[in-house]
Parts: C-alpha cells; sequence; structure tokens
C-alpha cells in the first residue's frame, strides 16, 4: 500500500526531530494519539495537534502517560493505526500496559524522546539511559521492536517503519529517540505519498463464527478484527487460549509466550538494521546509536589518520538485539568500543556476545551533554591490538 496523498507534506523541510516524527505518523496513516505534555516529545503531539484536523485524525491529550498508553490500544481494536508519545518518568509509567499490548498483540508505536534520569533528572537535556527499559520494562517475557533515529530526516522514515513493524509483528515498536535528535533542526526531505510504503492491517476474512482471536493459521502472527464488525472477542492481559479466553495452564502458558518470543527473536536477521563504516580491515570496531552515532565519527576519522584501523557499526534496531552478526564480528576484531550516554547498558549486550574473542571498552557518559569526541578517541588509543 501507499500513503494517502492527502496527508503527506511532500517536499524539503526545515524542521525538528519531534516534528519530522509527528510527520513520520501521519504518513503512516495513524488516525489516533493520546498523549500527555512532557518534555522533550511535546512538540510531536503540538504538530499532531495541528496536523490532525487536516487529515482525519483524532488527538487527545490524557490526564496522564497511564491513561494515554491504554487509550491507544482501544483504538487499535476500534480499527486504527495509533501511537502515543513520552519521555522519562511518562515511559515508566507506561511500562504495565507495553506488557499488555505484547501479551494481546496490539500493533501500536510508543515514541520515547529520552532525557536524564532517573526521576525527573534532566528534563531538557539528553541521555539515552532507558535503552534496557525498553527491553525489560515491563514485568514477565516478552519481545518488542525498539528503532534509534539519529537524525530528523530518521524520526520521519522510521516512525513509519516503526508503524509498519507494528502491523507485521503484531507487537508494540518503540522509537527510541533522545533530545538532541529530538531538538535538531536539519532538512528533512518527505517523499511524495506513492513512494512511501505503507503496511495495512492483516484483517480476518472469516466468519464471526469461524474466527478464533489468536488462531494463527499456520503462520506466526493472528489476524485482527474491529469492534463493530460483529465479533465477539475476549481481550485479556491474563495467559489466554486460542479464542482469547482465559487458561491458567502451564502448558497454555508455554505455547502462548513461545510464540510471543520466537515470532520476534527467529526473526532477528529480517528484522536486524544496521549501519557498517570501514569495517573490513578494521581491528577496533565503534558500536553505537542514536546522537552519539554522530558525535564518534570525528574520534574515528582522528584515529584513522594516526594510521589505527577503526570500524564503525551503527545499530539502528536495537531490539531485538543482532546477537550473531556481533558475535561473528567479535572473531574479527579485537575489540570493541561502546559509547554511550549512560553508565553502560546495551555495552552489556556486545560484552556477552564478544566474550571470549573480543575486548569491551565502555565510554560512559551520565548524561545532560553528548561525549567530547576525545574521550571517545581516548578510548580506542587505550586499546590494545594484538599483532
Amino acid at each position: 500500500m501507499k500513503a494517502n496523498k492527502r496527508d503527506v507534506l511532500t517536499g524539503a523541510h526545515f524542521i525538528d526531530g519531534d516534528h519530522a516524527a509527528g510527520e513520520g505518523a501521519i504518513a503512516a496513516g495513524c488516525k489516533f494519539v493520546a498523549g500527555y505534555p512532557i518534555t522533550p516529545s511535546t512538540e510531536i503531539v503540538e504538530r499532531i495537534a495541528a496536523r490532525f484536523p487536516l487529515v482525519g485524525g483524532m488527538f487527545i491529550q490524557m490526564e496522564d502517560e497511564i491513561a494515554s498508553s491504554i487509550a491507544i490500544q482501544g483504538a487499535v481494536w476500534a480499527g486504527k493505526k495509533s501511537m502515543t508519545v513520552t519521555s522519562g518518568p511518562g515511559f515508566s509509567l507506561m511500562m504495565e500496559h507495553i506488557g499488555f499490548a505484547a501479551i494481546t498483540e496490539t500493533p501500536c508505536v510508543f515514541i520515547n524522546v529520552q532525557r536524564g534520569g532517573p526521576s525527573t533528572g534532566l528534563p531538557t537535556l539528553p541521555a539515552q539511559a532507558d535503552m534496557m527499559q525498553a527491553r525489560w520494562g515491563s514485568h514477565g517475557d516478552y519481545e518488542t521492536i525498539a528503532i534509534v533515529p539519529n537524525s530528523p530526516q530518521e524520526c520521519f522514515d522510521l516512525t513509519i517503519r516503526a508503524f509498519n513493524l507494528a502491523e507485521e509483528y503484531r507487537v508494540p515498536v518503540l522509537v527510541m529517540m533522545d533530545e538532541c535528535v529530538g531538538h535538531m533542526t536539519e532538512k528533512v526531505v518527505i517523499p511524495e505519498a506513492d513512494k512511501i510504503e505503507i503496511v495495512e492491517r492483516k484483517f480476518t476474512k472469516k466468519s464471526p463464527g469461524e474466527y478464533r482471536l489468536y488462531d494463527t493459521n499456520g503462520t506466526m502472527f493472528p489476524e485482527m478484527v474491529k469492534a463493530g464488525d460483529g465479533y465477539r472477542i475476549h481481550l485479556t492481559g491474563l495467559t489466554h487460549d486460542e479464542k482469547g479466553y482465559p487458561a491458567m495452564s502451564p502448558k497454555v502458558q508455554q505455547k502462548m509466550l513461545r510464540r510471543l518470543v520466537d515470532k520476534i527473536l527467529t526473526n532477528e536477521e529480517k528484522l536486524r538494521h544496521i549501519e557498517e563504516d570501514q569495517i573490513d580491515d578494521a581491528d577496533i570496531v565503534v558500536v553505537s546509536y542514536g546522537i552519539t552515532s554522530r558525535v564518534v565519527l570525528p574520534a574515528i576519522k582522528k584515529a584513522r589518520k594516526e594510521g589505527l584501523k577503526v570500524g564503525h557499526v551503527r545499530l539502528v534496531t536495537v531490539w531485538p538485539f543482532p546477537e550473531p552478526y556481533i558475535r561473528e564480528l567479535a572473531k574479527k576484531v579485537d575489540a570493541f568500543v561502546v559509547p554511550e550516554l549512560n553508565l553502560g547498558q546495551i555495552v552489556h549486550e556486545v560484552e556477552r556476545c564478544a566474550a571470549g574473542n573480543a575486548e569491551t571498552k565502555l565510554v560512559p557518559h551520565a548524561g545532560g551533554a553528548v561525549h567530547a569526541p576525545e574521550d571517545i578517541y581516548d578510548a580506542i588509543k587505550g586499546v590494545v591490538v594484538h599483532a
């Protein structure tokens, strides 16, 4: 499917990442957004609130983030593509409903424009300290997809991708922006509508009598219905059978949970989105994501000028983590250098995958600003390269 021509502001724009994400949601066919204002994500819903009346969408400012994160799921089951937007403390409040979306297989998008924490922390300043929360924040075993833009252009592009992945995999998708990217103003090119690929929801063609809510028909992905079409469905956060009815059974739990996890993990290679630069001859590879993937470039360039063989891997999709890729790369290089705007989160995944083959070195930063490229350069210089 293609985007709706009426909804797309085709052309070149000079806008920040927050506004670009709002336009991406509209281009993707989002028609319902619920949110509660919170810095530094508020500009997204301001853009949505201004644009939605022109494109047939609805924005509701809810009383809090808890209400917002469940309202969007009601809208999904009414047939609409839906999204909420938040940061920091609001993301924490939404965790229970991210788990609810995972167990009910409700396709929706959560945008988190990360800021410094914990608690209220640094409301107007950047961090990348919610990355493990994106993976493990809600209780129980489940899998989501988390993607990380590093520019306003990608805020547009990856928000569309987030909606497409949500529909394809029947899962909540998290767009993990950060304050720098959200408030950075750059050129954003919005293509013609017929150039924007959109994944539409797969609604069942079965009759109400033969339809079962979580019957996958030999695939991992059940078809959906929407309220008002005559289907009587039972939607619950309890462990449930294929009809959606609660079933307090270890056997049912095993079957349900394995599919929820496997539908993501067995498709990791398909979901994998990374960017490689100069890794063919690299002894040292810098692994980064988000705004930090731009900050590392001067450090890598300087190290290369001095004869160090340094490559760069940028993680665009962070969850599911590209474990097989990092394991194979670890057999070819001496070390990974991992700069993060936190005190060490994704570095643990890199270290786990590299264990026994390559050294892993964290370059931490508590947030509030970005790294000095010199600090990353010094970390690269400190790595021991084996002859």
